[in-house]
């Protein structure tokens, strides 16, 4: 790869799952990779993965104030990035009455505030080049939800309707925008990372536990291959005209179409009560 086709990648979360695979797609391709983290022990064993090329970063996306000083640290030791991907996040699973409020802002503050927050750091320095691309990891749970979820979901569907303004914003300016939604992955997202709240109302139990029981049973058989959504993620990056939207995942494909199927059932039932509500003409 040539030193023009090389790119700067910011991706917050490469400790585990989707963040590490595609560090380690974009290395494997001639890229640098500045990956936030947690921990400093983390942050070495990442830069293992490509002496000089692997740039550690500590940060926490909760953190919103440190994040500018982040990006700016980035942008002048370096170089401009290229690629911010917004990956870092978690799954919280509970009941919506169960749930404290606290436990609702701590899902949004990760995987929705923290996201906005990189994105308003780089959006200048992308300005004024006019180019670069934002990818925002979601979901298919973007899209559709399950009991238990809602606060996961939330968050989820929140972020797509974000890239997809945002991207509306930003097209005349040269920065592309692409909310990424992967199905069921075999990664720690429905095991040791997902936060399970405590149960207390018999009368969710039966809507709820099956749910729950389904989502642990997966942990670990996912059919979807990280290596290969990295990979897809890549092509994207490379391409001129990337998606806005992109599932990964046959799940997840087929998720969104029964979804989108139902919806247009649903409004074509109650159509004459939707369009029955302007002044007479």
């Amino acid at each position: 790869m040539s030193m023009t086709q090389s790119k700067v990648f910011f991706i917050t979360g490469v400790s585990t799952g989707f963040g590490r695979s595609l560090a380690q797609a974009a290395l494997a391709d001639g890229h640098r990779v500045v990956g936030t983290l947690r921990d400093q022990t983390a942050l070495g064993e990442f830069e293992l993965l490509g002496p000089g090329r692997a740039i550690g970063k500590l940060l926490d996306v909760t953190h919103t104030d440190a994040i500018a000083d982040a990006v700016a640290d980035v942008e002048g030791k370096v170089g401009a990035i290229d690629v911010l991907v917004n990956n870092a996040g978690y799954g919280y699973e509970g009941i919506l009455e169960e749930s404290t409020l606290g436990d609702w802002r701590k899902q949004f503050d990760v995987n929705v505030f923290g996201a906005v927050a990189l994105i308003q750091a780089v959006l200048p320095y992308m300005r004024r080049r006019k180019r670069g691309h934002i990818i925002n990891i979601t979901s298919m749970g973007g899209y559709m939800t399950a009991p238990g979820m809602s606060a996961y979901n939330g968050t989820k569907f929140a972020l797509e309707g974000i890239s997809e303004s945002l991207a509306k914003e930003v097209k005349a300016l040269g920065i592309k925008v692409t909310a990424v939604a992967p199905g069921a992955f075999r990664t720690d997202w429905a095991g040791r990372s997902m936060v399970r709240a405590q149960r207390s109302i018999p009368d969710y139990d039966a809507v709820f536990d099956p749910a729950r029981a389904r989502r642990q049973s997966i942990s670990g058989n996912q059919r979807g291959d990280p290596a290969k959504a990295a990979r897809a993620i890549l092509e994207i990056v490379a391409s001129n005209e990337p998606p806005v939207h992109l599932l990964l995942g046959p799940d997840a494909v087929k998720a969104v179409n029964e979804k989108l199927d139902a919806l247009r059932a649903e409004l074509r039932a109650w159509e004459s009560l939707s369009t029955s509500t302007d002044f007479p003409s």
